[in-house]
């Protein structure tokens, strides 16, 4: 029989475009042959044979990673157009880490890494473990749930994720426990717990608490109560000491500045991208291939460029002199301090939908509600990196978290005294914010009214805010609302309680400060003052309205003095 007729080049681009989904597969040598014999670089041929060998090259450097040879991997990987394969990437990232769990902490550093160069890969891998994550906790598919509580917790450890996320992850397992949800939560506080001893002691003595109950409950067996116990014991010992670092020294490649964190939680609607991960025709392609490849030279420190320039010296012999050598290195220098500016300009990102903002805030409510006193709250904020002008949000979410409690909490006066002695700025937040409140009065309930009285008269008894913030108030019947008495009242019955009513009352007749009670104790009038001295009657306070009862008695009695010597001259005509 006569051999089959040879196979052009355009008909095995067609069986690749029209084959199964999975693709159909041709031989390196063969795919290398049919790309060169491509004339149009920008074709949508073309384009789909380097599809497919991006697809094959990215899985082959997966498939290799270890920890002793990850250094030359990540240098093979930037060979690749990430951009281009970034769903590539993350979906055999998510394949080989499923396969072997235990290679969890080398496909996490090779993720910081690529994560430091390009954020938008590592929001697309975490976003896509917490998909993975969430839809096989709810079909109680454990093997797969487990793999994805494995990455996460190395993605922690790395810093791609927040800690605010591994809470999350343990509050979700031992909401409800199980066997299985309470085998998991094990599981993942023996890869995180050395990170969240750390970063977040506190959260993690909740977390074991929360084991503790669980074994009091009695609700699970006899095998995961000892596997709970196991873990007690190995906290005991600790983590690093026991086997579980949260990194290992070998993997330890970024440096903590250069992390981006991504903050993504479990309530955080995120997207898979699936289109991602198949093929799609640019129109830009050269232009997109050329620009990966000026990011590549920045990344890898122009060492292509070096590569080449060796090849070319042994051609002409070696040539070039030593002064050549120096001019070439000098402008390599001033090319790549060029290429530096131009990618920290290109960094700068404006965010204009407040998606920071609301991290922020939701990273400051959580760590308000996992501290056990007010010290540990107030350390951990002061650690949270915010910008210039975003103090103001730890001063309303105190604020705000405080007015929420069905009674009011000695914890939150606490927190907010020690933002106002470890720093000016929060005190004069905390001035605004006491003016800003009592204009609003009005829109809180009686509950929430209550409570932010207390917590302002707490930081006026210890001094910790100005007395001068009392200028805002001006108490009379024609200024005052229902809501905005309700809240003297609160406001001056705790500094009663809290100062005494002898060192309340020494304090307002203090003459170097009498400026400041104007409002609350006003002289205008004898109807003003008589409303002043009766309301504080009313609530019990009527002793810090003596010498305002002194000076009412006085003006009563010289504005009857002037009538009576009005009608005498008038008589006297």
């Amino acid at each position: 029989m006569s051999e089959p007729a040879a196979v052009t080049s355009s008909q095995a681009i067609a069986r690749l475009k029209h084959g199964r989904t999975g693709g159909v597969y041709v031989p390196p040598f063969k795919l290398a042959r049919l790309m060169s014999e491509v004339t149009n670089k920008s074709s949508v041929e073309y384009q789909r044979l380097t599809w497919e060998a991006l697809k094959k090259s990215i899985n082959g450097i997966i498939n290799k990673v270890n920890s002793s040879n990850i250094k030359n991997i990540l240098v093979e990987i930037f060979r690749e157009n990430l951009i281009r394969g970034r769903g590539l990437f993350c979906r055999s990232l998510m394949k080989s880490q499923m396969a072997s769990p235990n290679f969890s902490a080398v496909y996490a550093a090779l993720a910081s890494v690529v994560n430091t160069k390009f954020p938008e890969i590592g929001e697309l891998l975490l976003s896509r473990l917490l998909i993975q994550f969430k839809r096989s906790f709810k079909r109680n598919d454990k093997p797969v749930c487990s793999a994805a509580v494995k990455f996460l917790a190395h993605l922690v450890n790395q810093g791609v994720a927040h800690e605010v996320l591994a809470l999350e992850i343990l509050i979700l397992l031992l909401e409800e426990p199980s066997e299985d949800s309470v085998e998991l939560a094990v599981d993942f506080v023996k890869e995180v717990g050395a990170y969240l001893q750390d970063v977040a002691p506190q959260g993690l003595y909740g977390v074991f608490e929360r084991f503790r109950a669980v074994l009091h409950e009695g609700s699970i067996s006899k095998r995961v109560q000892f596997i709970v116990e196991g873990m007690f014991a190995l906290r005991k010992a600790g983590f690093e000491a026991s086997g579980f670092p949260s990194i290992r020294p070998e993997l330890d490649l970024v440096e903590s500045t250069d992390q981006i964190t991504h903050e993504l939680g479990l309530e955080d609607e995120v997207q898979p991208q699936i289109m991602l991960d198949l093929f799609k025709e640019d129109p830009e392609y050269e232009q997109s291939e050329r620009r990966y490849a000026a990011i590549l030279k920045e990344i890898l420190g122009e060492e292509s460029d070096e590569e080449e320039g060796e090849e070319g010296d042994n051609k002409r012999g070696g040539s070039q002199s030593d002064t050549d050598d120096d001019d070439d290195e000098d402008d390599d220098g001033e090319d790549s301090v060029a290429a530096a500016a131009a990618a920290a300009e290109q960094q700068k990102i404006e965010d204009r939908t407040a998606t920071n903002l609301v991290n922020l805030r939701r990273t400051i409510y959580l760590t308000l509600m996992s501290s056990l006193d007010f010290e540990e709250a107030g350390h951990k904020l002061l650690k949270i990196q915010i910008q210039p002008g975003q103090e103001i949000e730890i001063v309303n979410m105190i604020v705000e978290c405080c007015s929420q409690e069905r009674t009011y909490k000695r914890f939150f006066g606490l927190l907010a005294q020690r933002f106002c002695f470890v720093n000016r700025t929060y005190q004069d937040l905390f001035s605004e914010c006491f003016a800003h409140q009592y204009s609003e009065i009005h829109r809180l309930e009686t509950s929430k009214l209550r409570n932010v009285a207390c917590l302002f008269a707490a930081l006026l008894a210890a001094d910790a805010l100005s007395w001068q913030v009392l200028e805002t108030i001006e108490l009379t019947e024609a200024a005052t609302t229902s809501a905005s008495r309700i809240f003297v009242k609160y406001l001056f019955q705790e500094l009663s309680s809290s100062m005494g009513l002898v060192q309340l009352n020494l304090r307002l007749n203090d003459p170097d400060c009498k400026e400041w009670y104007k409002g609350i104790f006003p002289e205008t009038s004898l109807a003003d003052m008589r409303f002043a001295i009766n309301f504080f009657t009313s609530i019990g306070l009527g002793g810090v309205t003596d010498s305002m009862r002194a000076q009412y008695k006085m003006t009563v009695a010289a504005k009857a003095a002037e009538a009576q010597r009005r009608q005498e001259e008038e008589e006297r005509c």
